[in-house]
């Protein structure tokens, strides 16, 4: 998932997350891992050439605050780019072919502050496939104090992944069209509509320039970072990794085993991951966690009036699903069917407030006006950011990545037959999740991953209650390939770097190097709404 901005606003980022599915979020992942010995490419000593280093971009206050910062930052952000090195490298378009066609790689370097205890260059990813790094080192240690004494000993680096941001890309503009069928409970004839619009913007997206797009995998971006790494003149290079980070993480140590300094992944990918098998743990984690929500909101009785325990709370918003389906309500920007409703059951806690308080608002069969939370969830109208504004999170990266990688069934009777068995399962969050299989009709040769269990020191963080990255994944994960296991008790994902109380942990690691198996609270749960 892209890494989130703490400097976001706080009603745009609501909407967003609580606009978020849970049946494919952005992890950067559908990936077949087999454990194997590594290719030939990766033993090959690196011939990368320098960074060219330029000016870097200049950002207007505009383009700033459509990237959430608020005045009072804006200072800030400026001084961290005043000392930031910017540049651009060129490497290989497949590493099968050095000499063949190349494409340029943007990268950003802020250089250690206490240069004399320099440990290195520390490399940041915030997820995706897709997110863009460029400004990652900036904005990751303008969150808080504790994630600045990053930047005390180590050169902070981030990157644009190949097919992101200002490094070599293609647009695909098909895959804006959506697949998402009319309101409604869900029938066979508008899922299969859905999927043959699937399958038609994959292949045209395809078709824009394959020898690129075929290059387009985790593994890839991975030696990519090594040619980074060998231009900055570095033996080894530590790295920070979230979300699908963490895919990149674990594809560059096992490539490079002996190039790895420290490495930490938060929110982790499991080593045998599919789509299809993907929907059905994330279905599973989603209901189990509304357990979690209706509890809390049972709780809170006298405030959203659902019910006194979560038994009645979920046959509250069961009723509501129904409803809704059988009697779609239009307003302005949203229709609030039941896909709506389990959209607001499959929240994280950090939402859980404002979800309650919609929930709320449309049992007390809300008239023609549009009731307050749903405005504030749905109502905000999305406008085109400023010109400059560096780009966030790229969708042809994404699907390309993901399909180029990923293994799992892809034909419209299992997707349909899954889908029905999910909503059986899981009735309260599965109208949420989608059904038409992602990589539906991607024509271009599916390469899965090559994991190795061996490598540089490796510190990975599991969310107990995480639905996107199920705590389980990093258990896999760490039987795969090794590592040690630090546990954060909240639901949210990838948020290590964003509660200094977890960040601290992070910190001790990259400064000592030290394995951490202990615990950290991770984000708290929210008051009720008044």
């Amino acid at each position: 998932m892209p890494w989130p901005s703490s400097h976001e606003s706080k009603h745009k980022t609501r909407r967003k997350r609580l606009l978020a599915a849970v049946g494919v979020p952005v992890i950067g992942s559908a990936v077949l891992v087999t454990l194997a010995t590594t290719s030939a490419v990766a033993s090959q000593p690196s011939r990368a050439a320098g960074i060219n280093w330029q000016a870097c971009p200049r950002y207007s206050d505009a383009v700033l605050k459509g990237l959430g910062m608020r005045n009072g930052q804006i200072p800030r952000f400026r001084s961290l780019m005043a000392r930031t090195e910017c540049g651009t490298l060129r490497v290989p378009l497949s590493y099968d072919q050095p000499n063949g066609r190349k494409i340029r790689i943007a990268v950003t370097r802020l250089p250690a502050t206490d240069p004399a205890h320099r440990l290195g260059s520390l490399a940041v990813n915030p997820g995706g496939p897709g997110g863009s790094g460029y400004l990652m080192p900036t904005r990751l240690i303008m969150q808080s104090p504790t994630n600045a004494r990053l930047n005390q000993r180590y050169d902070m680096i981030g990157f644009d992944p190949r097919g992101v941001g200002y490094s070599t890309k293609v647009d695909c503009p098909e895959l804006a069209r959506g697949t998402t069928p009319p309101p409604g409970p869900p029938t066979e004839k508008a899922a299969r509509q859905a999927y043959a619009r699937q399958v038609a913007a994959n292949q045209a997206c395809a078709k824009h320039d394959p020898a690129f797009l075929s290059q387009l995998t985790t593994a890839n971006v991975a030696r990519d970072l090594d040619q980074i790494r060998a231009a900055l003149r570095e033996a080894t290079i530590s790295y920070l990794g979230t979300s699908w980070g963490t895919a990149l993480g674990v594809n560059y140590r096992s490539l490079f085993p002996r190039r790895v300094a420290r490495m930490w992944l938060d929110s982790v990918m499991g080593p045998g991951f599919r789509l299809d098998a993907y929907a059905d743990i994330t279905a599973q984690a989603a209901e189990q966690d509304f357990s979690r929500q209706a509890a809390w909101i049972a709780k809170r009785n006298a405030t959203y009036r659902l019910g006194t325990t979560p038994e009645v709370v979920r046959t509250a918003v069961l009723r509501l699903e129904r409803a809704y389906d059988a009697n779609p309500k239009k307003y302005a920007h949203a229709v609030i069917d039941g896909r709506a409703i389990s959209s607001l059951a499959s929240q994280a806690s950090g939402h859980w407030a404002l979800a309650a308080q919609a929930l709320k608002e449309l049992t007390d069969a809300p008239g023609p006006a549009v009731p307050p939370a749903i405005k504030m969830i749905f109502g905000m109208s999305s406008s085109s950011p400023p010109p400059g504004t560096s780009e966030k999170y790229d969708r042809t990266m994404n699907r390309a990545t993901i399909c180029n990688e990923e293994a799992g069934r892809r034909d419209f009777a299992s997707a349909w037959t899954a889908h029905r068995q999910r909503l059986a399962r899981y009735p309260v969050t599965s109208r949420n999740a989608e059904f038409v299989p992602t990589c539906a009709g991607w024509p271009l040769p599916v390469r899965p991953w090559r994991l190795r269990a061996e490598g540089g020191s490796l510190e990975l963080s599991a969310h107990r209650y995480e639905v996107t990255t199920p705590y389980v994944w990093t258990k896999q994960m760490q039987a795969a390939i090794g590592g040690t296991v630090l546990t954060v008790n909240d639901d949210v994902h990838a948020s290590a770097v964003h509660v200094p109380e977890c960040a601290a942990h992070i910190v001790a690691y990259f400064d000592t190097g030290r394995p951490d198996a202990g615990q950290c609270t991770g984000a708290p749960e929210p008051p009720a709404v008044r």
